[in-house]
């Protein structure tokens, strides 16, 4: 059998699984995925790998009563024994409350996520696309460190209410770390596309190489508040903070940043500047993802922030049904509209700022006001009179995304962004910031 199986080769295993079952509802999940991958460091390649990955996942139910179990071989004997140990579990585990059934059909919209340009990477591609990098860097006598994986694969569910879910995907993220031979200077990309043709890993590596060479002999300015620019890699860490707190419940709870006195939350209000919005959509053709959420519910375009305003937070089925509203399910992405201005026009009009590259080791401070703390690297760099003058010594930050996307003060162009803290792609712009608190200074490259 196949790892990547056809929508109806999904659908003909998924009706024998469930075939088996003889709970009172049961729910079968089934994904497969092939993932390729080489890593270089010291300019040269180091390891080359390859995954193949298939699961069966399934859930019976007797009453409030659920069991889960999982394998992994898919011959008759194997799958009628994971519906009987998942029935075993079910039986002997308590009530759950909070158990809601299972969704009857469900209709979905058409989100295009597969990309043969990608599914058919050859180890042969990997390697030309790397030499590709690595020529460049040896040939200005740096040191590269890089990673890259393809990824292609799908998932599907169906339960014994009529569900029926089908969805392929393809990935490839690329990421580079160059550095200078007496290790003084560091510069960073990361890349990622659903469609492997969009890769250029000359160009990525051409950022690198640039930020590294301007690094070196970076000077100490004082900790405080500045202007800042943040180039979307640095963007993203921090603003994905405030997209995993788009949830109701936490909320209503108290638990988030949207939470207010009185068990109240935030929904509806004003909480940034007004040209800020947030929104999800499986469709969009820049971040395609999948229609479907992980019990079945339909995935729409939904605005989360629109002109600084809590339009929506995520429900689900359980919480929904207690507050009496309609179910809405975790984004599957997230995108911020951007505006028109590129990157080296945001910093053509800044009279004095610090450009970012990058931020990691991000840490909460403060989970009501998603207060967080970090640090800079690869490439950090002061800008005067709308030019970059010269490299500066990292900083640790604190600096909350809700407080900075009250201080914005321009907006670039939106681009594809991995996360480098939790590997997610998105789509976010450069963001010019006035009043970033830096508090100390780092002496990491």
């Amino acid at each position: 059998m196949s790892v990547i199986l056809t929508e109806a080769e999904a659908k003909a295993l998924l009706q024998k699984v469930l075939s088996y079952s003889k709970a009172d509802e049961c729910e079968v999940n089934i994904s497969g995925e092939q993932r390729g991958n080489i890593r270089y460091a010291r300019s040269s390649v180091s390891t080359s790998g390859s995954l193949i990955n298939k699961n069966l996942v399934v859930q019976s139910a007797f009453g409030k009563k659920v069991g889960t179990a999982t394998i992994d071989e898919f011959d008759e004997a194997s799958l009628e024994k994971v519906v009987r140990r998942s029935e075993e579990l079910a039986k002997l585990a308590p009530e759950n409350p909070e158990y809601v059934g299972l969704l009857g059909p469900q209709q979905y919209i058409k989100a295009t996520g597969y990309f043969e340009s990608t599914a058919s990477v050859s180890p042969d591609v990997r390697a030309e696309a790397v030499a590709k990098s690595l020529q460049l860097a040896q040939a200005k006598k740096l040191v590269a460190a890089g990673f890259m994986e393809d990824r292609s694969g799908y998932s599907a569910m169906m339960n014994s209410k009529g569900l029926f879910a089908y969805y392929p995907s393809t990935n490839v993220n690329f990421s580079l770390t160059v550095r200078t031979e007496e290790g003084t200077g560091s510069g960073y990309v990361i890349r990622g596309y659903s469609d492997f043709k969009k890769l250029d890993t000359a160009a990525a590596t051409t950022i690198a190489i640039q930020k590294s060479v301007s690094s070196v002999g970076a000077k100490a300015i004082e900790p405080g508040k500045y202007t800042v620019i943040l180039e979307p890699t640095a963007a993203a860490v921090l603003l994905e903070n405030l997209f995993f707190d788009m949830d109701a419940r936490s909320a209503d709870e108290g638990r988030s940043s949207l939470s207010k006195a009185g068990g109240k939350t935030k929904l509806g209000e004003k909480i940034v500047d007004e040209r800020v919005t947030f929104y999800s959509d499986p469709t969009n053709p820049d971040l395609p993802a999948s229609p479907w959420s992980g019990d079945g519910l339909p995935q729409e375009k939904i605005n989360w922030i629109e002109k600084g305003v809590v339009k929506n937070l995520s429900y689900s089925r359980y919480w929904a049904q207690k507050k009496g509203v309609k179910a809405i399910p975790q984004p599957n992405n997230m995108i911020m509209v951007g505006g028109t201005a590129s990157l080296e026009e945001l910093i053509k009009g800044t009279e004095k700022g610090i450009l970012v590259t990058k931020l990691w080791y991000i840490r909460p401070v403060d989970p009501q006001t998603l207060l967080l703390t970090g640090l800079t690297r690869d490439g950090t760099f002061y800008i005067e009179n709308g030019q970059i003058k010269y490299p500066v010594k990292n900083f640790r930050f604190n600096e909350s995304p809700i407080i900075m996307l009250n201080n914005l003060e321009a907006i670039g162009k939106a681009e594809r962004v991995v996360s480098t803290e939790s590997d997610i792609n998105y789509l976010i712009p450069p963001l010019k910031i006035r009043d970033f608190t830096f508090t100390s200074l780092s002496d990491a490259i």
